[in-house]
């Protein structure tokens, strides 16, 4: 058996602070099934001008017990914003990660497997080149388009010289990893668009969602409650929603179907933070609004203890964008585990609620609509809500991450 899997994600360091992620969650089972997993991330903080630890050292070795795994934290410029600084702090990643696990390797063992991550694809590239030079296989994990995103963003046009060169750069990775595991279902739909199923075949191509670690759901749930009336009131009709309050997440929306809603029972409750948290607690305040507020901001460990005491969990979308292919927001799989039906303001492609018969959505999220089909919601039958939460429940036994690491291991067995 094949036991030393590298695992490198240019953000999986705040994975450490945070006893959690994706990639937490893989080696951690990676580790208990007998494997050796090595996770290689920046040290710099996204979008901070911070670094984990204050070094100037070329990589740092600092040891998660709780899941029995090393993590190495390579050296990179600090940034904040998405400008200039960002990208030449992409760069020094790539270029910094291929010294450092050489460096590694001479003190540590090579790895017999590497398993590369975006969110950008210099990663990828790195993860690539150390395969080829290790005499390895290496495994391409897609959680982002590029340059797709960049497009539909309207960050630049599809044929800017830039987003040409990046989608050059985007096939030649398609072709040359070993195998392609994308985050979203409908992936191989955006490569047929592309043109390029004849150099990139579908036996290549593997789906594995974002998830959640039930166990350590279950065991947060229990052991960190917080108290809050609102969310311990019997009389209301609960809607929780977790997560970022950022303009792009455009959660004036909200506020704007809380003055639409007629239930006098329905309430809406906000947990989060971003730049735009003041500005929506102030209009809320202003216009005298009693049946939306925010809470805000919450450590991680307090969101399955919220969701699971929700009436209806919900799912908001700012800027829309390619969920054609799929979503995988790991929030849809805390509200799964969480046992409560499940709303989302936008009806996207490979619908995971739809499979799963857990939950509803609307093609329609202005506020007069969005208003009406939440009072629905409040107007179902206990049982049919009962229902829904069961079936959310039982639907997110099949993103626990023990699947879904299982589902990884099975990719690099058949690559091997």
């Amino acid at each position: 058996m094949k036991t030393n899997i590298w695992i490198m994600n240019h953000y999986a360091s705040g994975m450490y602070f945070d006893h959690g992620g994706r990639h937490y969650n893989f080696a951690k089972y990676l580790r208990r099934a007998g494997y050796k997993p090595v996770v290689f991330g920046a040290n710099s903080k996204h979008g901070k001008a911070e670094r984990f630890f204050e070094t100037d050292a070329l990589w740092e070795e600092h040891f998660a017990e709780e899941i029995d795994t090393p993590f190495v934290f390579v050296r990179a410029r600090t940034y904040t914003g998405n400008g200039k600084q960002r990208v030449l702090n992409m760069i020094d990643f790539y270029r910094n990660v291929k010294k450092a696990t050489k460096e590694y390797a001479a003190q540590h063992g090579r790895p017999d497997v590497i398993f590369a991550s975006s969110v950008h694809p210099l990663t990828l590239v790195a993860g690539i080149q150390l395969a080829k030079q290790f005499g390895v296989k290496c495994v391409c994990e897609v959680r982002d388009l590029w340059p797709e995103s960049i497009v539909s963003f309207g960050i630049a046009g599809p044929h800017n010289p830039a987003v040409l060169a990046l989608r050059r750069l985007e096939k030649w990775i398609y072709k040359k990893a070993d195998a392609l595991v994308f985050t979203m279902e409908g992936a191989y739909d955006y490569i047929m668009e592309q043109g390029w199923e004849n150099d990139i075949p579908r036996s290549k191509v593997y789906h594995i969602n974002n998830g959640v670690d039930l166990e350590s759901f279950d065991y947060n749930k229990e052991h960190f409650r917080i108290e809050d009336p609102d969310l311990d009131d019997p009389d209301t009709f609960k809607v929780v929603y977790t997560g970022s309050i950022r303009k792009a997440n455009g959660l004036g929306i909200l506020v704007d179907a809380a003055k639409a809603i007629r239930d006098p029972r329905s309430k809406i409750l906000v947990w989060g933070e971003g730049d735009e948290r003041e500005e929506l607690t102030r209009r809320v305040e202003e216009e005298g609004l009693t049946n939306i507020i925010f809470k805000g901001k919450v450590e991680k460990k307090y969101v399955p203890a919220i969701v699971s005491r929700a009436d209806l969990n919900l799912i908001h979308w700012g800027e829309v964008h390619m969920i054609q292919y799929g979503v995988s927001y790991n929030k849809l799989f805390d509200y799964m585990a969480a046992g409560r039906p499940i709303f989302s303001t936008v009806r996207p492609g490979y619908s995971i609620w739809e499979k799963y018969d857990c939950g509803r959505d609307t093609e329609d999220s202005r506020p007069e609509p969005l208003a009406h089909e939440l009072g629905k919601m409040a107007a179902l039958p206990p049982e049919e809500l009962s229902r829904l939460g069961r079936n959310a429940r039982k639907g997110a036994e099949d993103y626990d991450f023990r699947v879904l690491t299982q589902k990884l291991l099975n990719v690099i067995g058949e690559i091997e």
